[in-house]
């Protein structure tokens, strides 16, 4: 509202040294910060009726629904997730003894079947790996016994010539 520096305050200091005087300058400083908080007082005792105006009146409401509606228009994605959540929400709480928690029970009990079925198959499926990996290494075991009993012919060694000894 206003726009005061050190500067401007400084030379409102001076003046008013000067034209009241040091001896009743305090008194004045007083009297000033009393108006400056009855004034205080006034601009929130004026805020607040109209707050409880605009409460009574329904205005905070419109005025909820409007900046909605800004969301809405600026951030349209956003907006749409809230509202996905807010369903998701309502959608999580049920009756158990509804048809909605019968079901989910029901659907709880298949997903553990499930998982259970998979997990067993993973096991079944690891182990018959195993198995396989097993056979392959016996084969190759049998496969190295059956070269190493037969005959090997040897070749002639063709001799390499000798390399001198630097002198």
């Amino acid at each position: 509202m206003f726009d005061m520096g050190w500067s401007e305050l400084l030379v409102v200091g001076v003046v008013a040294l000067i034209v009241v005087g040091p001896k009743d300058l305090p008194v004045l400083f007083r009297k000033v910060g009393q108006f400056v908080g009855k004034a205080k007082g006034m601009a929130r005792e004026f805020s607040n009726a109209m707050n409880d105006a605009a409460d009574d009146t329904g205005m905070r409401e419109m005025s909820s629904s409007l900046n909605k509606t800004l969301k809405t228009a600026t951030n349209p994605l956003g907006s749409a997730m809230d509202e996905v959540k807010s369903a998701t929400k309502s959608l999580s709480k049920f009756d158990p003894e509804s048809e909605t928690g019968k079901l989910a029970s029901q659907r709880a009990e298949d997903v553990k079947k499930i998982q259970a079925a998979t997990a067993r198959a993973g096991a079944e499926r690891k182990q018959r790996e195993a198995a396989e990996a097993l056979a392959q290494a016996d084969a190759a075991e049998a496969k190295l016994a059956t070269a190493a009993a037969a005959p090997q012919i040897e070749k002639p060694a063709t001799k390499a010539p000798a390399k001198k000894a630097p002198a």
